[in-house]
């Protein structure tokens, strides 16, 4: 694959979002912030930039990606909706990615929906990410724009430490809103399932069903008996290179914390370093604060991260989700 020495980066100005369709257009790939993380882009309907897509993240090929599409109308042409995909899609734009069955003759390149039947699709509420769907006329799909198994970056500075010389534009918006990926919710057969939790709390997605969310049966991905139906479901995931020690109820001494509300444990005033999801207990901002508080500790070398415990309700099943996929033992270790 023939790559830059050096990723250009551009603030993401009218110009600049212009430039970027033209790069998808013409087969390149475009690292661009949603309300969620930033996603690394490519045309969903060109195979060869799809695979230029897995190549530069290190991604499993039997991990589907998720087509990112402008609007509901636009998600109709590639995927098949029911009475509960109707429902949840009152959510888009925003941070929901539906699977759902394909729909005959879609346009997503199979590499994309790694030879499933189904097809990951969301609308982005993402002002910057709604211009280049527009401009493109395409569905893109954007996995996080980070190297596989990687923390997810929330700014653009975090997708050059992964992927600079990798990719041909970052377009840079700050920090995204959100802070961890898409809520992924599986309609078919007449079943729902919350595949991967995010940034929308099962409690609004199950009430808007009127009914509770199946389980999914995530062991079995884990074990290698079936494939993952959407990104986010491998065991290890979201990983720094530091070991993450989760529920801390004290510090070990040179042990880097990650903090959550005002009570820190004991030997927390003698930890190496000290980041606090947010100090006043919001889940909202502890969700935006998550993997760049992981990536910045992971950056002082320390061995390990202690955890303190965050609360489970809301964004914290997210949250819990994420820490818990960071801190699993990683393939072949």
């Amino acid at each position: 694959m023939n790559v830059r020495v050096t990723t250009e980066v551009a603030e993401a100005d009218a110009a600049a979002i212009k430039a970027a369709a033209c790069i998808l257009r013409n087969g390149g790939l475009v690292a661009f912030p949603t309300e969620t993380v930033y996603g690394l882009g490519a045309d969903a309907t060109n195979g060869f930039a799809v695979a230029k897509l897995y190549a530069a993240k290190g991604r499993p090929s039997f991990n589907p990606l998720i087509a990112h599409v402008s609007d509901l109308a636009a998600a109709r042409l590639i995927a098949q909706f029911d009475d509960a995909a109707n429902r949840l899609a009152a959510f888009w734009p925003g941070p929901l990615t539906l699977v759902l069955p394909k729909r005959a003759g879609c346009l997503v390149a199979e590499l994309a929906t790694a030879g499933l039947e189904t097809i990951a699709v969301r609308v982005p509420s993402h002002p910057v990410a709604r211009d280049l769907l527009a401009i493109l006329r395409r569905p893109i799909v954007a996995p996080s724009a980070n190297r596989s198994g990687h923390v997810s970056p929330t700014h653009a500075r975090h997708v050059l430490a992964d992927l600079d010389g990798r990719v041909d534009l970052v377009l840079d918006a700050g920090n995204t809103p959100v802070g961890v990926e898409s809520s992924i919710v599986a309609c078919i057969d007449g079943s729902t399932q919350l595949l991967r939790p995010g940034g929308l709390p099962r409690t609004d997605l199950e009430r808007a069903l009127g009914h509770p969310l199946m389980p999914v049966d995530a062991a079995a991905i884990d074990n290698g008996n079936e494939a993952p139906m959407a990104p986010g479901m491998l065991a290890s995931h979201y990983a720094p290179r530091a070991r993450i020690r989760l529920n801390a109820d004290r510090v070990n001494s040179g042990e880097a914390v990650l903090a959550f509300g005002t009570n820190w444990p004991p030997g927390g005033q003698d930890a190496a370093v000290l980041l606090n999801l947010s100090e006043r207990g919001d889940l909202v901002e502890a969700a935006a604060n998550l993997f760049s508080h992981l990536r910045a500790l992971d950056a002082t070398g320390a061995a390990s991260i202690a955890v303190m415990p965050v609360p489970s309700e809301g964004l914290g099943e997210a949250i819990n989700d994420r820490l818990a996929r960071a801190a699993a033992p990683r393939p072949g270790s």
